[in-house]
């Protein structure tokens, strides 16, 4: 369980941030990006929750709670060395999957598209393309961090955060009346 009492401490004062492991790092640091971003990414998914129901709901929820799980996954680096009994909470494939099924299941009531999706149609919609723009700067944080020497980030985080833009991409086209009020792109509309 998590007790915050004071909610500011002045230690980030100077730019530095402290991990879940208690190793200090600056805030500027690319796993502090890539939490954030994550954290970013999530904010979002709240936005877009204000505009849906039912099962959509349900689906943002448990993402929701899915992308705080990566958060701390981030923010607590592996550690050849780790204490013995420290367990550190890590994405895991069964939320890789059930990413996968909510897309199949969504889509399968859409139409296949003739054309790129511009943002918006209804505000959901609108608001889940913003999440997804978002996810997607997070996996791109990630996949730099990923290959920053000394540091490792798991490869099912990777993969929940490649399927999760997925997601909101389809979730996007769902919200939007089943894909009936997508924006579709006109290439060279405007010349």
């Amino acid at each position: 369980m998590v007790v915050l009492n004071r909610i500011y401490t002045r230690s980030g004062d100077k730019g530095t941030t402290r991990l879940a492991t208690g190793a200090p790092r600056s805030k500027s640091d690319l796993r502090v990006e890539a939490y954030g971003t994550v954290d970013e990414a999530n904010a979002c998914v709240g936005l877009a929750r204000l505009h849906t129901e039912a099962d959509l709901d349900a689906m943002l929820a448990r993402i929701q709670n899915d992308l705080f799980d990566l958060g701390a996954d981030l923010a607590t680096p592996e550690e050849p060395d780790k204490k013995p009994g420290r367990v550190s909470l890590r994405i895991v494939e069964t939320q890789v999957t059930r990413l996968e099924h909510e897309i199949d299941a969504l889509n399968a009531q859409l139409s296949p598209l003739t054309s790129f999706v511009l943002p918006g149609g209804s505000p959901a919609a609108a608001a889940l393309h913003l999440a997804r723009t978002v996810c997607r700067r997070a996996e791109r944080v990630m996949v730099a961090l990923a290959r920053k020497e000394g540091e490792i980030v798991g490869a099912d985080a990777l993969k929940f955060v490649n399927r999760l833009s997925d997601f909101l991409f389809v979730a996007a086209r769902f919200a939007n009346d089943a894909g009936a009020k997508d924006v579709l792109w006109t290439p060279g509309q405007n010349r």
